[in-house]
């Protein structure tokens, strides 16, 4: 059985009675499936030939955590799986084959074509409207099914009786190549570095891409690879020499591959090598749509860039807001930026941050116009752990929150509140000039939620729990933390209340009494709230299913589970509501079961959640193939985004944990792009145009894919 890895470890739900599991009769209907062999277990496998670009990790605190492929059924289902479409019934067709009107240069068994800038675009324009074949024609072979990898083979073949190795006939697509391999500078919409698909100095052999060991069924980095071999190839450049050398090497490549085909008795279609050497400024003028990065290394913002779509919905979600008079939580703004202009005292919180409520109170007793814009810092979420942490660290955390207070109000407290001398004339406080204050860190969210959270109760006078609920209900904050954060606020509550503002005119007794009134879902809270993607649809884990109450607290009146069952007390499901749980059943995370069938349900019960005034819980094992694949699917329909935009926007809003629906789910919501196309054309009334335009084709996708989850790669 595969283990999951999580940052920190599910508290486990605490239940006073019996523990009962969500099934019948709460479902919908069951996918079958058929009898796998016995699960391997998952491997992460680092992206490998990606090209030369190499990107930073976009949000430092995320991670990549291990998806099981689920146990395996018991017993053959009664009903063999549905037979798949056939290749010749859904080939695609390209603008560049045949080739007969490209002039052609002849070297004995292997030949090039001359092709514009403008036959160029047109190619890519043209296969972005052509719809993709079925996931069942392409999978398993795009997984990557090496021969001498046991372990893969023996996976996939009890699934699918066909040839496992045989390559698919039915897509045909055009691989974009720079000659230079430079793809900082002049790079168009999908172009590729040599090196990520020949041998090196083979003279013109692809790239094995299949891996040899182990078993991933999130083989991204290898797509762009495994799509040459099935396109047609455009090698670009303006080094007429270099271009020419490098076209004659996939076009033996392409030969190559064809006669190992032939010589297994698998005849492939002829795919061809091109070569365009037209001026890059050319592109620029006239095909700027399918420039990507233009020839001084800047981004056009005409092809959507991964990297910079994800940094965009971050910055959006975690946008610097007000949670208190005065104190702002946000993102570390650029330095000398106008955001940055707008605060007067910036406290980043991160792993290297110390305890400095002594540079506050410095700053509250200089002169007003002493220090303009200081920076100081703070212990990250996580780092301060019990039970080893201090009373001197406690000391420090309402210490900073006292003078954080004191700043954003524009007082001092009395002298005997800080320093220690009663001095019997001065028991009222003084006023100074208030001070805008941003708690910040590089995401927004993760690093500041242990001071967001302390501050956000001390300054409110709500007990932790209330300030952990309302900070992200009342104030719209998206925040990540960790169990220790838990333990540690939890111990500190008492003073947090006590030496709190709002909590003056309390008694001892009130005060504790608002402490120990805390909420039953408290008691299961690992940290971490369900990630909100939409108002109405909230991405999570099991664990986050099985706290009803927090689901109820935050908003959550639906829950759909897709593959997992929760796990409630007795009870608990009727007083929930029956009719407010779908569980798709049969769909584990292994590469195989098609989750496809479940969109129009799945989405419609969150539309009924929606309808109702509610929000749903979309939430599978550990949150991010399954589940994840179902909410792109919703952004998809609801904001009308391409799945590039899509998968951004939901990675940037599962907070902590990197989402990775596998290859085929990724394919998947391709094939769900198209049918949006094409029910956006019917609205329209447009009905003989089907309406596909793909903004990036499956190996750009992938391939980004593969670039953003290298950092995290362990």
């Amino acid at each position: 059985m595969a283990t999951i890895a999580l940052p920190r470890p599910i508290a486990p739900h605490r239940s006073s009675s019996g523990i009962v599991t969500l099934q019948s009769p709460i479902t919908i209907d069951t996918i079958n499936t058929q009898t796998p062999p016995q699960q391997p277990p998952p491997q992460q496998t680092p992206p490998q030939n990606a090209g030369t670009t190499t990107t930073t990790a976009p949000v430092p605190n995320k991670h990549l955590p291990v998806c099981p492929t689920g146990p395996a059924p018991v017993q053959e289902p009664n009903t063999p799986p549905p037979s798949p479409a056939r290749e010749d019934e859904c080939r695609q067709s390209s603008l560049l084959y045949p080739p007969d009107k490209y002039s052609r240069i002849e070297s004995d068994a292997s030949s090039l074509y001359k092709i514009t800038a403008a036959d160029v675009a047109a190619a890519l324009d043209y296969i972005s409207r052509q719809p993709l074949p079925d996931p069942s024609l392409v999978f398993p072979w795009l997984h990557g099914l090496h021969p001498s990898n046991h372990i893969q083979q023996a996976f996939f073949v009890a699934r699918n009786r066909r040839s496992l190795r045989r390559t698919p006939c039915c897509l045909r697509g055009v691989t974009v190549v720079k000659a230079d391999g430079d793809l900082g500078v002049s790079r168009l919409k999908g172009a590729i570095a040599p090196s990520e698909l020949l041998q090196p100095g083979a003279g013109g052999e692809f790239l094995d891409v299949d891996p040899k060991d182990g078993f991933s069924v999130r083989n991204f980095q290898i797509q762009p690879a495994k799509a040459a071999m099935i396109s047609d190839i455009v090698v670009y450049g303006e080094d007429s020499a270099v271009v020419r050398k490098i076209g004659w090497e996939l076009a033996t490549a392409q030969a190559r591959w064809r006669k190992k085909h032939a010589d297994q008795g698998h005849d492939l279609p002829v795919y061809n090598t091109f070569i365009c050497t037209a001026s890059f400024k050319t592109f620029e003028l006239k095909h700027s749509e399918i420039v990507s990065i233009d020839s001084e290394g800047r981004l056009t913002g005409k092809v959507v860039d991964f990297f910079h779509q994800e940094r965009a919905e971050m910055y959006a979600m975690t946008k610097a807001s007000e949670i208190s008079r005065n104190v702002w939580l946000g993102p570390t703004p650029e330095p000398a930026s106008e955001e940055e202009q707008q605060f007067d005292i910036l406290i980043e919180c991160s792993d290297l941050g110390r305890l400095t409520p002594g540079a506050l109170k410095a700053i509250a007793e200089g002169p007003d116009d002493d220090v303009k814009h200081p920076y100081l810092d703070f212990p990250s979420s996580g780092s301060i752990l019990p039970p080893t942490w201090s009373h001197a660290e406690a000391d420090g955390i309402l210490e900073t929150c006292k003078w954080i207070w004191h700043l954003s109000h524009g007082t001092l407290p009395p002298k005997s509140d800080y320093d220690g001398d009663v001095d019997m004339g001065s028991s009222e406080r003084r006023t100074i000039l208030p001070r805008k204050v941003l708690l910040h860190c590089a995401d927004g969210y993760t690093e500041s939620s242990l001071l967001g959270i302390a501050y956000f109760s001390y300054s409110t006078g709500r007990a932790i729990p209330d300030a952990w609920l309302n900070l992200h209900t009342s104030m719209k904050r998206n925040f990540f933390a960790y169990p220790t954060d838990v333990a540690l606020l939890t111990s500190i509550a008492p003073r947090l209340l006590r030496e709190s503002p709002m909590c003056e005119d309390k008694s001892l007794s009130e005060i504790t009494a608002l402490i120990q009134d805390e909420p039953r879902w408290m008691a299961s809270l690992d940290g971490s709230f369900p990630s909100r993607v939409l108002d109405y649809m909230y991405l999570g884990n099991l664990g986050h299913a099985n706290n009803p109450d927090l689901l109820r607290a935050i908003g959550i009146g639906q829950i759909l589970s897709v593959g997992e069952t929760a796990m409630w007390r007795d009870g608990e499901l009727d007083e929930w509501g029956p009719e407010n749980v779908m569980v798709v059943q049969g769909v584990q995370d292994n590469g195989i079961d098609p989750l496809t069938d479940e969109f129009e349900r799945c989405l419609e019960f969150i539309e009924r959640g929606r309808r109702n005034g509610t929000a749903t819980l979309v939430h599978c094992r550990v949150g991010v193939s399954r589940s994840a694949t179902i909410c792109i699917a919703e952004v998809m329909r609801e904001l009308g985004m391409s799945l590039p935009r899509a998968y951004c926007f939901v990675r940037a809003r599962r907070l902590n944990v990197i989402i990775q629906p596998h290859l085929r789910f990724a394919y998947e919501l391709l094939k769900w792009e198209e049918l949006m196309h094409a029910r956006r054309a019917t609205e329209k009334g447009n009905d003989e145009d089907f309406g596909v335009r793909r903004e990036l084709e499956w190996a750009d996708i992938t391939r980004e894919i593969a670039l953003m989850n290298r950092p995290y790669a362990r």
